[in-house]
């Protein structure tokens, strides 16, 4: 099923996730990477998100799901081991209008978590829409090889000239073709100095 890619802002953002034990553990990493605001419920939580709780990003519950707790909600992800919890979360969730994601059933929810790779700010996310979660981490690995931190520090070189030619105000069609073709320049000089992927 196709999906729509797209990079959300979530700072001040509410992701509720009902579930507390490894898959929450990983969500719960990914969202605070991201700078959201996350709230755990579950019945039993594990230690290491147990050992978050001193951060502002993080509020728990212990207990079972209830409705309200998706007050506030931007965003929900049910990661519990039980589908008659996640299919109520996921009810609720539609009711309410809030985003979700459902660890166990991916074709149920409204979307699924890429792997993603992160070199300063550049980000390459892959997806096999829910799949096949594990082959998209695989991918993403392949990838890190071939893609270290001297990308993120070409994006901030790449960035800080958009910036200058922003400043000039000069037409935006003039710097998309200066910033592509610098782009493609310091790009190849980069990759020449790589072994080429197999």
């Amino acid at each position: 099923m196709p999906t729509l890619a797209l990079n959300i802002r979530m700072a001040d953002r509410l992701t509720v996730i009902i579930g507390g034990g490894a898959v929450a553990l990983r969500k719960l990493r990914t969202l605070r990477a991201a700078g959201g605001l996350v709230r755990v419920v579950a019945m039993d939580i594990c230690p290491e998100i147990s050992g978050l709780n001193e951060s502002e990003l993080l509020s728990m519950r212990v207990g079972s799901y209830t409705s309200s707790d998706l007050d506030d909600a931007f965003l929900v992800i049910a990661a519990t081991d039980n589908p008659l919890v996640n299919g109520q979360v996921l009810a609720d969730a539609r009711e309410r209008g809030i985003i979700a994601v459902i660890a166990d059933d991916p074709a149920a929810g409204d979307g699924t978590f890429p792997a993603l790779l992160r070199r300063g700010d550049l980000e390459v996310a892959v997806s096999t829409s829910g799949r096949c979660p594990t082959f998209a981490v695989e991918v993403r690995d392949y990838i890190a090889r071939h893609i270290g931190s001297d990308f993120g520090e070409l994006l901030e070189q790449l960035a800080a000239e958009r910036e200058k030619l922003l400043t000039n105000a000069s037409p935006s069609t003039y710097n998309a073709q200066v910033l592509r073709s610098l782009a493609s320049r310091l790009l190849a000089e980069l990759t020449e100095r790589k072994e080429p992927l197999p």
